[in-house]
């Protein structure tokens, strides 16, 4: 219960502070790119059921939907290089905490079609809890691009997931820690 009061709450202040980076950030996406400026997609959230998880847009238009691993740098756009660097593209994902989808520490959501990591997430029961904005896999670059090695570490974060360790994992991705999804180099 704590934890939803505290991402409530904080979904609220860190959403209004964060409206005038995501509009100048949107309005960026456009000019450069053109509509739209948001992503919408698909991922796996609590118990496994789908919901709808809003990114600020870093590829170009029609780039195919997959993992991000799996998709070229040549499709990034070059505000999208800046977006993903500075986690700004994660903003946001604060309307999908407020709601309740998500929280801002949890294991980040995967796509339905990753089967490799939605088979190993349900071995080590990562989907009872909800996914998060960051969590203790990215602080220490572990991407979806190694669904096993992920998935255990998401474990790890649920048996020692405390109010504490929450505010160290948002402290450490504040500080910048974690890079982010991997880009396929050789796409």
């Amino acid at each position: 219960m704590m934890k939803r009061t505290f991402d409530l709450v904080a979904s609220v202040i860190l959403g209004a502070a964060a409206l005038p980076i995501i509009f100048f950030a949107a309005v960026a996406i456009v000019i450069e790119s053109g509509m739209p400026a948001f992503f919408l997609q698909t991922r796996l959230g609590r118990d496994e059921k789908p919901f709808r998880l809003c990114k600020l847009r870093t590829m170009f238009s029609g780039t195919a939907e997959m993992a991000t691993h799996h998709v070229g740098r040549a499709n990034v756009t070059m505000v999208g290089r800046f977006l993903r660097r500075s986690k700004l593209d994660e903003l946001p994902q604060l309307l999908n905490v407020f709601i309740g989808q998500m929280s801002l520490v949890g294991p980040r959501p995967g796509l339905p079609m990753q089967v490799e990591l939605t088979e190993a997430r349900r071995r080590h029961s990562v989907f009872s809890v909800r996914p998060g904005i960051t969590g203790l896999a990215q602080i220490r670059n572990v991407d979806m691009s190694d669904p096993e090695a992920l998935a255990r570490i998401d474990r790890a974060y649920i048996e020692s997931n405390s109010f504490r360790g929450d505010l160290a994992i948002l402290l450490a991705t504040f500080a910048g820690a974690g890079g982010g999804d991997a880009v396929s180099k050789d796409i």
